[in-house]
């Protein structure tokens, strides 16, 4: 049986909880989906989230992490690529919004409902994982607790553990998150303000995207 270290046990614990629960990228592409597409696309942002934390945890694991972060253009890379991916989102959030202003007098074209859903479905999970795949700062986390706070002794069997747990609270913590916003009461509310949640959503994905752009 491997020796638990309990100190280091709580630590993951702990410091992976509080990574998971600070506001950032993932909190507000999740809070967006599940507010203007429901608890499903709500959900499935979430796995995308935990999927992309899976990959984190698979090059760390099999030592490619601390290569990565020691390498700089790496790091500018998934800086620039995330930031801009960030600010995409925020721009496509404002779209709909300038569209409708540009072709106000003209009919677009309309899509059946379920086409849309499916649409919806794919693009919920593939946002998630590209938010946090892309955010050098969850690379950087990871790494950072698999070199300083997990020790090298630790079994591999215990390094798996502690990376499901890490990929699992992601899911379970960002699916609370879109369970909450969409209860009948804050889905009913936010119908009369979908218009004004795309605008706050977009400004505020651009302003992550910004912020990662220009910080060090």
């Amino acid at each position: 049986m491997p020796h638990l270290d309990h100190f280091e046990l709580y630590s993951v614990a702990i410091i992976s909880l509080l990574a998971v629960i600070s506001p950032g990228p993932d909190f507000a592409m999740v809070s967006k989906i599940s507010l203007l597409k429901g608890r499903q696309a709500g959900i499935l942002c979430a796995f995308g989230i935990s999927a992309a934390i899976s990959v984190h945890l698979a090059y760390t694991l099999l030592g490619l992490g601390i290569i990565f972060a020691q390498n700089v253009w790496v790091l500018n890379a998934l800086r620039y690529f995330g930031a801009a991916y960030l600010i995409w989102l925020g721009v496509s959030a404002l779209w709909p919004d300038i569209k409708s202003r540009l072709f106000k007098h003209r009919s677009l074209p309309s899509h059946s409902s379920k086409a849309e859903a499916i649409s919806n479905s794919h693009s919920a999970f593939w946002s998630g994982f590209a938010c946090n795949a892309l955010n050098p700062k969850t690379m950087l986390f990871i790494v950072s607790l698999f070199s300083q706070v997990i020790s090298s002794k630790t079994s591999l069997f215990m390094e798996l553990s502690y990376g499901v747990y890490i990929a699992l609270i992601h899911f379970i913590w960002f699916a609370i998150v879109s369970t909450l916003l969409t209860t009948p009461k804050i889905q009913q509310k936010s119908t009369f303000l979908k218009d004004w949640i795309e605008r706050v959503a977009g400004v505020l994905l651009m302003g992550l995207g910004i912020k990662l752009l220009i910080s060090h």
